[in-house]
């Protein structure tokens, strides 16, 4: 184990639901990690490094005194008013602490662009209410100090476990329609590979903005065709076309000046695979 590996103290905020369990079980061999969970489960109960959190009606401050992290990483859902207060008082305990926070963004921030990819020093700017949530809170942060903050804004993240690859299951199942959109081109990840280049920033103090999605870019259509064949090899599977706009639009984050190793990359057929794996 590296000395940097086993001196951090991890809080991870939202560590019950689909990429924060993942960031969870990547972490939790190589540093003191701490997870937060919403809603009664027993086997976060019975585990003494998993405190309940409601941000709607919780107090962040009790958390953060039991744990005393010296990274945080926030992967909170729930409401956008809740969470931002969160945010307000994750951000004086960052100002008061020897802490840094990870804060998981999205490709939504650049949604009301549409003609070009985004890379990191883009200006942000959403015509949707959940991007304008996370530009929100993306700009507060930046006003802190940049070695405290890491932003890491990702596109689509798929797995066998994530919420999209259950609601095409849940299609397939039901024999309903499946909603693809002809005109977005956009990247994709997977939960795995988000956790190794998390745990990568962790142990390299990488600070700043960071893109994390796949190298190449994929139409969501024909995208989503592919995975579905995957899935369900069978002929006769509905779709419904969902035109947004008459013209190719752009929704997705690619690095320019942030890289990663080549190693962290990844490409949207190695997502392909990863969902063959399980």
């Amino acid at each position: 184990m590296k000395e940097n590996e086993s001196k951090h103290r991890i809080l991870i905020l939202g560590a019950s639901g689909f990429i924060g369990n993942a960031i969870y079980r990547e972490l939790c061999a190589y540093f003191k990690t701490f997870g937060t969970f919403r809603v009664p489960k027993k086997t976060y109960e019975t585990n003494k490094q998993f405190f309940q959190y409601n941000v709607e009606q919780d107090d962040i401050y009790e958390i953060l005194e039991a744990t005393k992290p010296s990274i945080i990483i926030s992967c909170l859902r729930g409401d956008f008013h809740a969470q931002t207060i969160a945010h307000q008082h994750l951000a004086e305990y960052l100002a008061d602490h020897d802490c840094k926070l990870i804060f998981l963004s999205s490709s939504n921030v650049f949604d009301a662009y549409s003609k070009y990819p985004s890379y990191e020093l883009d200006k942000t700017l959403s015509g949707s209410i959940y991007g304008h949530f996370k530009i929100k809170i993306e700009n507060m942060l930046l006003r802190l100090p940049k070695k405290k903050i890491a932003i890491v804004r990702m596109p689509m993240v798929l797995g066998a476990q994530s919420p999209r690859v259950k609601e095409i299951k849940q299609h397939l199942e039901d024999n309903t329609a499946i909603e693809v959109f002809p005109n977005i081109i956009m990247n994709v990840t997977t939960d795995s590979k988000v956790t190794q280049q998390i745990h990568y920033i962790i142990n390299r103090n990488k600070c700043g903005i960071f893109h994390l999605g796949s190298v190449d870019l994929v139409h969501h259509d024909d995208y989503f065709k592919d995975i579905i064949k995957l899935l369900s090899p069978k002929n006769g599977v509905k779709y419904k076309q969902v035109y947004t706009t008459n013209e190719d639009r752009y929704l997705a984050v690619l690095p320019k000046f942030n890289k990663l190793p080549k190693h962290l990359d990844v490409t949207s057929t190695d997502v392909l695979k990863d969902l063959l794996k399980s």
